[in-house]
């Protein structure tokens, strides 16, 4: 860009001066002296001395400003016509130029006046005037344009003065002024997108996603606008080159004149120029295009960060204001459920938010300009994350300590209750005999058993054990149950000691009135009420282990040694197990390649081993590795590091053969080459060079195996690529892979169909141009010919010829199919040309009575008909349908 707009466009343009140019008073033909110095004509004009001063130097001073500096500083040759004029126009002529003329001079030539008189006072006068004209350079007058051709080559010249050179003002008045036109198009051009990088680079990022947008937006559209202007510019460069060419794309004998190759070396430069514009254009806004886009998923990252911090500030708000512990079991109980409502709405924030922080480090990943603002926000993500999963844990391990310690609480109040109402249910008249103490005593020491179930621990453990959620209220009530438990206890002692007491005496029992209970718990007894929770724990604990071992043992005693091994081989044959075998061979196919490269080929250039390599090898490097170096860069650079991208994203490794279909055709070439390389191999395979190679790389086999590697490895695709399918059966990406499978069978048939085309011999033409081979096979053909002889044509139904064809887009080729030993090895096909049909003329039957493997396809509204037997019916009808689209697709391209 800077180039371009540091160059000086020329003062003074054709289209400035396009009415002084047509007048056509001096041209510039593009005729060369002998040491290429430029020729300007003054061709015959009658009112030569009226043009204006301004208007002559404007024209002359254009035209020595054309040729290249190199030429220019050899300085110009002037011709002036003068021949149908008079001296005074020679004088003026002279004079005009001489004082005007802006370039450098080496010679003038003057077609001085025909007529006799004129000659003669040119001939005086300009011995008189010589020193008047103020000229250097040798002035050379000129009877006719044969004196001119022995001073300048005829080619040089145009017709006018008895040349050759092909000149037409009017054209060449159009190309000066287009090739102008185009460099101000392309100043022009380069200066809008200097703009426009200006601007782009002084543009500040918005803060908020629509401006963001917007900004994007604009800069897109005003990118694709820009684009479009460099595509006219270019469309107009390559129409003016071809404007330009013209006369020798008419006609081959026709070459260009020299300033006619620098008008091409000129807008060739202008295109050059452009197109490095147009990369550096390119190249910035690629940069600038990806920091808006990573711009704009900032600012979404951003909105949605404050959104979802919003979320979670409120629900840890919540949750900092559920600080309640209960103060009775229905409360905990109560707040527990609360608890779990709030865990439960605040799982689909926590979720966005997790999300949001993985697509933070995502942006981080992918080298997002603002690192340092995204980190820490994924860092607060996660971090609220964690403090509201902590603190709801801690939430519910004090809400079930609570409830704990409430249960605990229930239960000792509720002994209390019970041990008081059995005390005072024991009727004191039935305690005075011993029989009534013993039956009291075991009453109270059997419910003094369940004390160890319901009363609460010693003080300091309970404390110790509750000291996180013992509000004040909850130590009072315990510190009051606590006192209720001492007073029962000690009631009961009591009662124990007056019992024992009564149980010793051996009296005799006295009748005494027993008083009635002044009062009574109206309540049912504790013997009734089964404390709750007792032993389920542990039937718990034994339940999980039951079922635990249960499972192993159903576990252990299921599986057969068979179905081991089948799920042993679902995970070898799982579509990782695949793809990692695919990269890891074809990093060894890699490696390979590139010791093939380095210890074979490479070193047939070593001069300290050329003694070594036979004559026969000399110059043959080529024949022998065919494109070799080709399949090796492909594979190393590209397709490998396509595979191993594969690893973390199997779904991709279909695409991977899609998307480089067209290049995997180079193996194609390489197994047209490869029985020529073979051929080569045979005759030098065991001289000391290929021996001494090998010894260097430790190779236990020998070049012609590892040649074979590429052939070797394109198969070795088709197959991974059937068992993947194997394990992605119905699965998302089956259709990508079956259309994977396609592409390389078809690259495989390709390459099969064109090592067969190049042994086809005797065909004049070049099967080149017959289209892409579609298919090529072995067959039984029969002929019938309708002007043959009946009997000939009779017998030659029942005699079958071998014949091996060839179906081409435009021709269907019989050949016949011929076997040759080469010196012992094994035999090699070729295929000797027999006839053609075009494919434009031609008819097919599918069926032919008597035998469902036949066809026929006849020529000439059927004056001939070849009855063709293929080996199948499946290969009858693969042929008859790629006929048939053959057949079909000519039909359309005349519709």
């Amino acid at each position: 860009t800077d180039e371009i707009m540091q160059q000086e466009i020329r003062p003074l343009v054709a289209v400035d001066i396009i009415e002084q140019l047509h007048r056509q008073f001096a041209i510039l033909s593009g005729g060369r002296g002998k040491d290429g110095a430029p020729i300007i004509t003054f061709p015959e004009f009658a009112g030569f001395s009226e043009i204006p001063d301004e208007d002559f130097l404007n024209v002359v001073t254009y035209l020595t400003s054309i040729p290249s500096l190199e030429a220019a500083s050899i300085g110009f040759i002037i011709i002036i016509d003068r021949r149908r004029d008079k001296w005074s126009a020679v004088k003026a002529s002279l004079t005009r130029i001489a004082g005007a003329f802006p370039g450098n001079l080496q010679l003038i030539f003057v077609l001085r006046p025909s007529r006799f008189i004129q000659r003669a006072i040119a001939d005086i006068g300009i011995k008189l005037y010589r020193d008047d004209f103020k000229m250097k350079v040798p002035i050379i007058m000129l009877n006719s344009v044969s004196d001119l051709h022995g001073y300048i080559d005829k080619c040089q010249l145009t017709r006018e003065l008895g040349g050759t050179l092909e000149y037409g003002h009017s054209q060449w008045i159009h190309h000066r002024t287009a090739i102008e036109n185009f460099a101000m198009t392309v100043k022009t051009t380069a200066q809008m997108l200097q703009t426009f990088g200006t601007d782009l680079a002084e543009t500040e990022l918005p803060n908020d996603v629509q401006c963001t947008e917007e900004l994007l937006s604009a800069h897109t559209d005003h990118h694709s606008k820009l684009k479009d202007e460099l595509k006219l510019a270019v469309k107009q460069g390559a129409t003016l080159l071809t404007c330009i060419r013209e006369p020798v794309t008419r006609s081959a004998n026709s070459k260009l004149s020299p300033d006619e190759l620098e008008n091409v070396a000129t807008v060739e430069r202008l295109l050059a120029q452009l197109d490095e514009t147009e990369k550096a254009f390119d190249q910035f806004w690629t940069k600038h295009h990806l920091k808006l886009e990573q711009c704009l998923q900032l600012r979404h990252f951003e909105h949605d960060f404050r959104e979802v911090k919003l979320t979670l500030d409120n629900l840890m708000d919540a949750q900092a204001g559920f600080s309640d512990v209960g103060d009775s079991v229905t409360r905990v109980e109560h707040l527990l459920r609360e608890q779990k409502q709030l865990e439960e709405k605040g799982q689909e924030p926590l979720e966005k938010a997790q999300t949001l922080a993985l697509h933070g480090e995502q942006l981080i990943q992918n080298n997002h300009y603002a690192i340092d603002s995204i980190r820490p926000k994924c860092v607060e993500l996660r971090r609220i994350c964690d403090d509201f999963t902590n603190e709801t844990k801690k939430k519910y391990d004090i809400l079930g300590k609570s409830l704990e310690l409430h249960k605990q609480l229930d239960k000792a109040s509720q002994w209390c209750e019970a041990g008081i109402y059995l005390l005072a249910s024991q009727a004191v008249d039935k305690c005075q005999s011993q029989e009534g103490a013993e039956t009291a005593l075991v009453e109270i020491e059997k419910f003094l058993t369940t004390a160890k179930e319901h009363q609460l621990s010693n003080p300091k453990e309970f404390y110790n054990q509750f000291d996180t959620i013992l509000t004040p209220e909850i130590k009072a009530n315990a510190q009051r149950i606590l006192q209720k438990l001492e007073d029962v206890q000690e009631m009961f002692d009591k009662r124990q000691v007056s019992l024992k007491k009564l149980a010793a005496k051996q009296t005799r029992p006295v009748q005494p009135v027993a008083p009635h209970p002044e009062s009574s718990p109206k309540r049912a007894s504790p013997k009734t009420t089964r404390p709750a929770g007792v032993g389920g724990p542990l039937i718990s604990v034994f339940r999980y282990s039951a079922v635990l071992f249960f499972l192993c043992m159903v576990m252990l005693n299921f599986f057969h040694q068979n179905e081991i091994l089948h799920l042993i081989s679902q995970y070898f044959f799982s579509s990782s197990h695949i793809i990692n075998e695919l990269i890891e061979t074809e990093r060894v196919y890699v490696e390979e390649l590139q010791s093939i490269i380095e210890g074979y080929a490479s070193e047939m250039d070593n001069p300290s081993l050329l003694h070594l390599i036979p004559s026969m090898l000399q110059n043959k490097k080529e024949i022998l590795f065919g494109n070799l170096p080709e399949i090796y860069e492909f594979h190393n650079r590209i397709f490998l590091k396509e595979l191993e991208n594969c690893i973390e994203n199997p779904e991709l490794l279909a695409r991977c053969f899609l998307k480089r279909k067209e290049d995997l055709q180079i193996y194609e070439k390489y197994c047209q080459n490869k029985p020529r390389s073979e051929a080569l191999w045979r005759q030098c395979g065991d001289s000391i060079f290929f021996q001494e190679c090998q010894r260097k790389l430790d190779h236990k086999l020998s070049l012609d195996a590892y040649l074979l590697k590429p052939v070797q490895r394109i198969t070795k695709y088709q197959l991974l690529l059937k068992e993947m399918l194997k394990c992605s059966k119905n699965s998302e990406g089956t259709a990508e892979l079956e259309e994977a499978l396609a592409t390389v069978l078809d690259i495989i048939k390709s390459a099969n169909d064109s090592m067969h085309q190049i042994a086809i011999t005797g065909y004049e033409g070049d099967v080149n141009e017959l289209g892409k081979l579609l298919m090529q096979g072995s067959f039984n053909v029969w002929t019938d010919h309708k002007k043959g002889h009946n009997k000939v044509k009779d017998l030659a139904r029942f005699k079958p010829m071998q014949r091996h064809l060839f179906l081409y887009t435009k021709m269907l080729l019989f050949c016949k199919k011929r076997e040759e030993n080469t010196d012992g090895h094994e035999k090699t096909a070729s295929y000797s040309f027999k006839n053609s049909l075009k494919m434009s003329t031609v008819g097919i039957t599918e069926n032919v009575k008597g035998d469902n493997k036949k066809f026929e396809i006849w020529y000439n509204g059927r004056e001939e008909v070849y009855i063709i037997q293929a080996s199948s019916v499946e290969l009858k009808n693969t042929w008859i349908s790629e006929i048939r689209k053959v057949l079909t697709g000519q039909l359309e391209a005349c519709r």
